[in-house]
């Protein structure tokens, strides 16, 4: 299948500039892709990973990936998809974030090979280039009317975007430029916010090189739920790929909570599984929606692919020892993972009774309503359920010398930390 057609199939195209000049174009050779981010933060989301599941595809396909990490542009700031001005950061922070993201990026691209990723930043190429030049070789080549019609700054102009924000596209563009010219890239790809700094790169290149230069734009459909909220956003915020933000555990987590709804056009965008096995799993979903192995198959999946196999397993532990309330099956580190949005407390090292340790801790609210639950068979520490009002609480039961969880009823757990 050519590349084209199976991102047709994956439902992985928005916007093409010339869709059977590019198709012919991929089945003659091997071409040279891009795709761009910018270092605003020290780690991507699941969000940027959009146009990068497309980029990997074609490197999986044979054809040649760059990456382009913005550390020029990310001292400007891209006015796309946004209403107010970004807040500008220094070149040490915005050097700290290129080399996050480039480890990062790394991670889930083949390195080696004929076909390796290879990583660029823009302002290698753009950090010698004076105010005059710029404006002589560069903006002469940009219609300010042109530049107004854009949706990214038409959106902006009631409630205003600086000239710094506005000469983006400009920076876009010339990167476009650069890597054609260098590096033989004919595609850049990008989300749907993209497709105007993108066809004004298309712009530029031909204006530069001639009419005839074969380069291509496609950008990648805007990624909604299906209760229309936007894709990758919970109510504890963004879904990081670094396992410091969002631990491998909530990773595997948000995956395997997809909604029905969503979950084929998931496993369609962001697997590698083939067209038969995703045409079963999608079976599955209306035959069987109680078993959840579409979203299974997807959470082991991704987070095999941002986490490795190691964290995978790890998540998989976790999960299953909160299902079956094995909680002494994991690591302090794996309930590190798996509590932390629990309810936390702090408790001393010191001998208690297990009333009195509840109620100080604040788990129960009265010495009468613990021995009521304890005697009802409703409290469980690390796994075990707690009959005994007489039961003495000690720092050696802590999980690692760490914590205790303690479970009230079925499903309300606590995270208790052993100083």
């Amino acid at each position: 299948m050519n590349i084209i057609d199976e991102l047709e199939w994956r439902d992985a195209i928005n916007q093409q500039t010339d869709a059977e000049g590019l198709r012919k174009l991929t089945n003659e050779k091997s071409i040279s892709v891009y795709c761009g981010v910018d270092p605003t933060g020290d780690s991507m989301h699941i969000g940027h990973l959009i146009p990068f599941m497309v980029l990997k595809r074609f490197q999986m396909a044979g054809h040649r990936p760059v990456i382009l990490i913005g550390g020029a542009t990310g001292t400007i700031g891209d006015p796309s998809g946004r209403q107010t001005e970004r807040s500008l950061q220094t070149l040490e922070q915005v050097q700290a974030n290129v080399d996050a993201l480039t480890e990062q990026m790394k991670k889930l691209f083949i390195t080696e090979g004929d076909n390796q990723i290879r990583l660029v930043n823009n302002y290698d190429w753009t950090k010698d280039i004076g105010v005059i030049e710029f404006l002589r070789d560069y903006g002469k080549n940009f219609s300010i009317n042109t530049m107004l019609a854009k949706d990214v700054v038409a959106s902006r102009l009631e409630s205003g975007i600086s000239f710094t924000e506005f000469s983006y596209q400009i920076l876009q563009s010339l990167d476009y430029l650069h890597l054609y010219k260098n590096f033989d890239v004919q595609l850049q790809i990008g989300g749907s916010d993209q497709w105007g700094n993108i066809t004004s790169g298309l712009d530029l290149i031909r204006k530069k090189e001639g009419a005839d230069a074969k380069a291509f734009g496609l950008t990648i459909p805007l990624m909604l739920k299906a209760d229309g909220t936007k894709f990758g956003k919970t109510a504890g915020g963004s879904i990081w790929l670094d396992p410091k933000k969002t631990t491998p555990y909530e990773f595997y987590q948000f995956w395997a909570n997809t909604d029905d709804r969503d979950v084929v056009k998931y496993l369609k965008y962001f697997t590698f599984l083939s067209k038969e096995e995703i045409e079963e799993l999608a079976h599955k979903v209306e035959t069987e929606p109680h078993k959840r192995e579409a979203q299974i198959t997807l959470a082991e999946e991704m987070t095999r692919f941002v986490h490795g196999e190691e964290m995978l397993e790890q998540a998989k532990r976790i999960t299953a020892a909160l299902f079956s309330g094995d909680i002494k099956s994991l690591t302090a580190d794996e309930i590190e993972q798996g509590f932390k949005e629990m309810p936390t407390y702090e408790a001393g090292p010191e001998t208690k009774n297990i009333v009195d340790w509840l109620v100080d801790l604040g788990i129960e609210p009265s010495k009468r309503q613990a021995r009521e639950d304890i005697n009802n068979g409703a409290i469980s520490m690390n796994g075990e359920r707690i009959s005994d009002v007489g039961h003495e609480v000690t720092a050696d039961q802590a999980i690692g010398g760490r914590f205790i969880i303690i479970r009230k009823g079925k499903k309300n757990y606590s995270l208790v930390k052993m100083s």
